[in-house]
């Protein structure tokens, strides 16, 4: 969205300022739908870290999420630029990529298309 959709901004914004985790949210990005509950993103970087952490070829790379440098903080009531997505999938087909839902960051300008809610596929 070369003009991000600013009821999309204001749900981001929500997510940032509750620092909630409960919005679910699906959208189509590069003509890739990814559907999932938002995080805030320090939230989303906490989690990222201690997933890092744990792996022995990936564990250097967690400091990178957690070092709060000052250049990676938004400024104070700045609008969001992007989303963090949790426990969320990239759908194809019949089938959402991972199983158990991965960690994605997804630029708000990116977006073409969204909805509220996230899917999800049954055997029915």
């Amino acid at each position: 969205m070369p003009n991000p959709d600013e009821l999309l901004m204001s749900i981001s914004a929500m997510v940032e300022s509750e620092q909630s985790n409960q919005m679910s949210l699906t959208v189509v990005v590069g003509g890739a739908v990814i559907t999932g509950r938002l995080a805030p993103e320090a939230v989303w970087r906490e989690r990222v870290s201690e997933v890092l952490k744990d792996s022995n070829h990936l564990g250097p790379f967690s400091d990178v999420f957690t070092a709060g440098r000052a250049e990676d903080k938004p400024e104070p009531g700045a609008a969001p630029t992007h989303l963090h997505f949790h426990l969320a999938r990239i759908l194809q087909g019949t089938v959402g990529i991972p199983e158990t839902g991965g960690m994605y960051r997804v630029a708000i300008k990116d977006v073409s298309a969204w909805t509220v809610g996230d899917f999800s596929y049954s055997d029915h």
